[in-house]
């Protein structure tokens, strides 16, 4: 029904506009076509179907309508000529509340702004009940600054027996405390989740294995690669935000070394604030990890301006470009490449890896396909370098009943050589700062000499 009561038929809720608002004095990483094309992408990501996308260039931004008159009057007209009537329209820019209220009343028509667009595909994607919560928490963030919109019919009603702003002000006050209690509680839930993880990484700290977190622009192949390297099944598919709860598995690299990999949420530009805000426990896995793979679609044509979105996010989650973390960049997905490029690609990554100062803006770069495992070599090769590069070697002597000291040598470092006489077993065997300790104390029997010294007694 519009504002004079009248039906302008059959609506298709799953039927949308697509409105990028470009603003005239913007200096983004990016072309306008080529956000419109990202806010399709969103769209569909949510299986609507959109029927009219433009983009709607802004030189003076509306305080009414953020966009012109003359555009909303066409977009009114477009929508009242379609048939059957899209339900919906999508405006890719922040709208104010009252902004959000003109142009659904304009067109007649439910109107998402890009925050509550991306909120939708979080709502519809989250599976754990952690996602969930975070999800949550961020609508009614969002929602809480909307509750203007949604009683304007009462703001007709001020005046009642003298109580300034009459009914229609206490209901928005009272739901506003509504939504703060619900939000109050989530938040506490929250900080429960935030607790439990923070355990979580006490234990693994006491652990040999380190973590690795994947982290990359949302659709630019995290859960693929995640898959091959953890020979895992998470969904992965060609949408955005394709998978949003954090996955973690153990994997072993070449030399032996077992590893926690650890998926995240994928980023975008714009990313909201109450999302930045909500998913915080989740995103501080990346904090905590000790090499980071910074995933890149490397023939996405925005390739480099997704990269900028992402180390921005990372620094906003205290990843600092001076940090002690090792970052490589997965240049992924060089099978969408000609011949030529790929090969260039493949020979320019692998000439400046000795000179890479592994930070978030100078990384060491590998190029890789998560489809064809192109790469996947070099790729594990120099994980495994880097996670192992503290290491030292060490022979062991045991007795060769002792199988838990044999067995968590070779679960937990990397062992060289074995020599067995006389009852007993000498293990050459490299070790983390760390784990020779752990060693020593679970198993204070067994002789742990440094490397060099077990050398030299064997020589002599």
């Amino acid at each position: 029904m519009n504002d004079q009561g009248e039906d302008d038929g059959v609506r298709d809720f799953g039927a949308a506009f697509v409105i990028h608002v470009a603003f005239a004095d913007d200096d983004r990483r990016r072309s306008p076509e080529a956000r419109l094309e990202e806010a399709i992408g969103l769209a569909e990501a949510i299986d609507l179907k959109v029927v009219f996308a433009e983009v709607a260039l802004v030189s003076n931004p509306r305080p009414a309508t953020l966009i012109g008159s003359g555009r909303v009057e066409a977009i009114a007209a477009k929508l009242k000529a379609s048939d059957p009537r899209p339900g919906l329209v999508i405006v890719d820019a922040a709208l104010s509340p009252v902004q959000h209220r003109n142009l659904e009343k304009a067109w007649n028509a439910k109107v998402l702004d890009r925050t509550a667009l991306i909120l939708e595909i979080f709502g519809v994607r989250a599976r754990t009940a952690e996602g969930r919560l975070q999800v949550d928490l961020a609508h009614l963030t969002y929602q809480k600054s909307r509750l203007v919109r949604s009683w304007t019919h009462l703001e007709r009603q001020r005046g009642g027996r003298g109580f300034l702003g009459g009914p229609g002000e206490r209901q928005i006050e009272s739901d506003r405390r509504a939504i703060e209690v619900k939000i109050d509680r989530l938040r506490e839930k929250l900080e429960q989740v935030r607790r439990t993880r923070t355990l979580q990484r006490e234990k693994r700290r006491k652990t040999p294995h380190p973590v690795v977190a994947l982290v990359g622009y949302t659709n630019a192949g995290k859960s693929t690669l995640f898959n091959r390297l953890a020979r895992a099944e998470v969904v992965a598919r060609d949408q955005l935000f394709a998978t949003l709860d954090p996955t973690m598995r153990a994997i072993d690299l070449p030399s032996g070394q077992r590893v926690i990999l650890s998926d995240t949420v994928g980023f975008i530009s714009d990313l909201p604030t109450q999302l930045v805000a909500a998913f915080r426990a989740t995103l501080e896995e990346v904090n905590e990890a000790d090499l980071i793979l910074h995933v890149r679609d490397c023939a996405h044509a925005d390739a480099d301006a997704q990269r900028e979105d992402v180390i921005d996010v990372l620094k906003e989650l205290g990843v600092s470009a001076e940090g002690d973390r090792p970052v490589i960049e997965v240049m992924n997905k060089i099978d969408l490449l000609d011949e030529e490029d790929r090969l260039a690609l493949v020979a320019t990554t692998r000439h400046a890896q000795a000179r890479a100062a592994m930070t978030v803006d100078e990384p060491l770069r590998v190029a890789v396909s998560a489809v064809t495992g192109e790469g996947f070599d070099d790729l594990c090769a120099i994980m495994d370098r880097l996670l192992t590069m503290d290491r030292e070697t060490y022979c062991a002597t045991l007795d060769q009943a002792d199988g838990a000291a044999l067995a968590w040598l070779h679960s937990h470092g990397d062992v060289l050589a074995e020599r067995a006489a006389e009852g007993l077993v000498e293990i050459d065997v490299r070790l983390t700062g760390k784990t020779q300790g752990q060693f020593r104390k679970l198993f204070p029997h067994a002789a742990l000499r440094a490397g060099d010294e077990a050398a030299q007694r064997r020589i002599a």
